[in-house]
């Protein structure tokens, strides 16, 4: 009985219209940047619902705990509350070049988020050098292609969402 009724589910699960899945797919560019002082900048990318709400930090790029709050934006939105999550989504600094980073359309706690307008974030901060903030809005639910601005410590980005 128990195969039957698995069987009917797995049936109407497949025929009937499903909703697609979500994807943002982020290429981080770092720039080469020449200097004897030069240092691999930490990097944040998170997600900020319309509201200006932090959804999920979907990667941090560190290397010490006590500078990640030179990521100032971040660490005000999200950083110092997603603690117990971060291990999750951190990783060691990256050299220069462009590294892609995915936003499965989830929220923190690993639930979808519903189709809307939602805006990627990108901070990166060096020691010895700047801060760097770039905001792309989105809307998930739609086909897009953005390309930002190179920024003093982040390069061009192209941020492709798909449903």
């Amino acid at each position: 009985m128990k195969r039957k009724h698995l069987a009917g589910l797995v049936c109407g699960l497949l025929l009937s219209p499903m909703v697609m899945a979500q994807q943002v797919e982020i290429q981080v560019n770092l720039p080469e940047i020449g200097g004897a002082m030069y240092y691999r900048p930490y990097v944040a990318v998170w997600i900020e619902d319309a509201s200006d709400n932090s959804v999920k930090t979907v990667t941090v790029w560190r290397k010490e705990a006590d500078w990640l709050k030179d990521m100032r934006r971040w660490w005000r939105k999200a950083g110092r509350y997603d603690q117990g999550e971060l291990d999750a989504v951190t990783g060691a600094t990256r050299r220069p070049g462009t590294h892609s980073v995915i936003w499965d359309g989830t929220n923190q706690q690993g639930q979808k988020v519903p189709a809307g307008r939602y805006t990627v974030n990108i901070e990166a901060a060096r020691e010895h050098g700047s801060r760097s903030l770039v905001r792309q809005p989105i809307e998930l639910g739609k086909n897009q292609t953005f390309t930002t601005e190179a920024a003093e410590e982040l390069g061009r980005m192209t941020i492709k969402v798909t449903r």
